[in-house]
């Protein structure tokens, strides 16, 4: 039996299980339940734990995901480095549904959530480089060998959601250079970051925002609708990634906190 876990996976819109024959496991956290259940169990030999990111049955609104209790419960187990799949809009005509972006920068425009484990004090987290490099290049490269032609790079804007953008909105997003749309990353990046973990997002084009293309703008059910097209697909990448992560981190991401007072005792 598996009660520890080398990787995270955090499974995103119409991603809701990814481990056979897994062990599930309640985790308590200093900041409540995390989303659901967290399944722990083995993929190519390496020690796995998943967990859906809007719990099973999509019960957590975006800005209502429990983002400090998720990250803490996955490090509370052992966890070094997160693998982030998720549901993304496009801000790019050529980045059509079913386009798989590794992105390389954020750019956060949520405005109600809890996004430090920092209650108190002054103290700054480097993120100028919000994601690992280590496992940027293990996920563009699994994907490619998987036969899909992931995008190298590009800026994702996270919104605060429910709802989708405004045309206006959407087009100025995508007149600032941006590559893609989503509403989870933040806080879920930064929080990562502040416990020394590798994050990594792979982000799976599901529509074109509202204000790049012509038409009714984006839909609920047409995004389930593209991931759940695509969720085999990802979750073949998503294997193929965890066994080539590299067992010792050599990236900068487990020595960012050297130095800094910690908030909480790190489990």
């Amino acid at each position: 039996m598996v009660t520890r876990a080398d990787i995270g996976v955090i499974g995103g819109s119409g991603f809701y299980s990814l481990l056979d024959d897994a062990e599930e496991i309640q985790v308590a956290t200093p900041y409540g339940p995390p989303s659901d259940t967290i399944t722990l169990g083995r993929i190519g030999g390496r020690s796995v734990a998943f967990l859906p990111r809007h719990g099973r049955g999509h019960v957590h609104p975006p800005h209502r995901i429990p983002y400090r209790a998720n990250m803490w419960a996955l490090r509370s187990l052992g966890v070094r480095q997160v693998l982030a799949p998720c549901a993304v809009g496009s801000l790019r005509a050529e980045y059509g549904p079913g386009t798989l972006v590794v992105p390389d920068q954020i750019v956060d425009r949520t405005i109600s959530r809890e996004r430090t484990y920092y209650d108190a004090g002054a103290v700054h987290v480097s993120f100028a480089d919000p994601y690992c490099p280590n496992g940027r290049g293990v996920a563009v490269s699994a994907a490619r060998e998987s036969g899909w032609p992931a995008v190298d790079g590009g800026a994702l804007v996270v919104i605060e959601g429910p709802r989708f953008s405004t045309r206006a909105e959407s087009q100025s997003y995508a007149g600032s250079g941006w590559s893609i749309i989503g509403m989870t990353t933040m806080p879920e990046a930064v929080l990562a970051r502040e416990l020394a973990l590798c994050y990594t997002s792979i982000s799976l084009v599901t529509d074109h925002d509202a204000g790049v293309m012509a038409g009714e703008g984006v839909t609920h059910e047409e995004v389930l609708a593209v991931f759940a097209a695509n969720v085999e697909r990802m979750r073949g990448l998503i294997e193929r990634a965890v066994a080539a992560l590299p067992e010792e981190r050599d990236c900068p991401c487990g020595s960012v906190l050297d130095g800094i007072p910690l908030p909480i005792a790190l489990p």
